[in-house]
């Protein structure tokens, strides 16, 4: 795509759906801060975010089972059906059919007043499109509304990006209402929307790019762990967008830096990168990460502190 295309392209003054995968809190001794994660929860949705739990910045795939289903329970408590909630369903490892277990956890978050979003497994690597899209069909049969997701290795190694006849298939299966795209690669994502306005223009492609939050200007939506550094500055650019502020770039730029800062190699450590910043606010008790979470270095908190500045806090 030529610039002067890919120009054209933008949605100016478009109204923007966007969640935020909510970080998972600790305290000094190394329990889960409940009352930060509600503290959270209830921010992000105060702002107009949705909230999406028990995602990769949640720490899903770390989580027992009692514990995500602790955290479903948690966020119902705070949204007290306000508004919807994504929750990530994560089979990585189980072992047995895989619609049954997807399906079993997909129950529990609709039980708890959420959409499940769908992560990927390994076993899928050596699949064909047919069979993924098959699986995708099995999976959603009966809900009313399910989001799936593709993960770039760099974030996770169950992750895949599927090919193009992989996404025109799951665009044909109408309970899956959108799906997040976390390659972190503009052009593919663009190809994603142009194949989504011929194919099915209902249908959400969510940007996963912390590297180019600039996504939403050409017709995704969001669903980024950045924006749960700050839900209220999303919010807050969000409209900028759909009033044709100009002060919506500047505010971008603050956010993209601090989002080039958070998801610098190695990618997973973002999340300590998240705690540390958050913990500069004030709004959790440590910066501590889950004790499996990749570290950032100890001065982490002087390059926070000059994002955090940036966006005037």
């Amino acid at each position: 795509m030529s610039l002067e295309t890919r120009h054209a392209a933008k949605r100016f003054r478009r109204k923007i759906t966007g969640y935020a995968a909510c970080l998972l809190p600790f305290e000094a001794d190394g329990a889960i801060a409940r009352g930060a994660f509600e503290e959270a929860v209830a921010r992000t949705t105060d702002a107009g975010l949705g909230c999406a739990v028990n995602m990769d910045t949640g720490y899903a795939n770390y989580l027992t089972p009692a514990e995500r289903t602790e955290i479903l329970g948690l966020t119902k408590g705070v949204i007290a059906g306000r508004r919807d909630f994504v929750a990530g369903v994560f089979v990585e490892g189980l072992e047995g059919d895989l619609v049954d277990l997807y399906r079993r956890q997909m129950d529990e978050i609709v039980s708890f007043g959420g959409t499940p979003i769908l992560f990927q497994t390994t076993r899928f690597h050596d699949w064909s499109p047919a069979q993924i899209v098959e699986l995708y069909a099995k999976v959603c049969e009966g809900h009313e509304s399910v989001f799936g997701f593709e993960l770039g290795k760099m974030f996770a190694p169950n992750g895949m990006i599927y090919d193009e006849e992989t996404i025109r298939g799951l665009m044909s299966v109408p309970e899956l209402k959108g799906i997040k795209h976390s390659s972190l690669d503009r052009g593919l994502e663009l190809r994603r929307l142009e194949i989504r306005d011929v194919v099915r223009p209902d249908f959400m492609i969510f940007t996963g790019n912390d590297l180019g939050i600039d996504m939403i200007e050409y017709g995704s939506d969001y669903l980024l762990g950045l924006a749960t550094f700050c839900p209220e500055k999303f919010a807050l650019r969000d409209q900028y967008w759909l009033d044709g502020d100009e002060r919506y770039a500047e505010l971008d730029d603050a956010l993209q830096y601090l989002g080039n800062v958070g998801f610098r190699a190695p990618v997973p450590a973002y999340k300590h990168s998240c705690a540390v910043f958050q913990h500069l606010l004030g709004r959790i008790p440590t910066s501590e990460p889950h004790p499996l979470c990749p570290r950032r270095p100890d001065w982490e908190a002087g390059i926070m502190q000059d994002c955090a500045k940036r966006l005037g806090y």
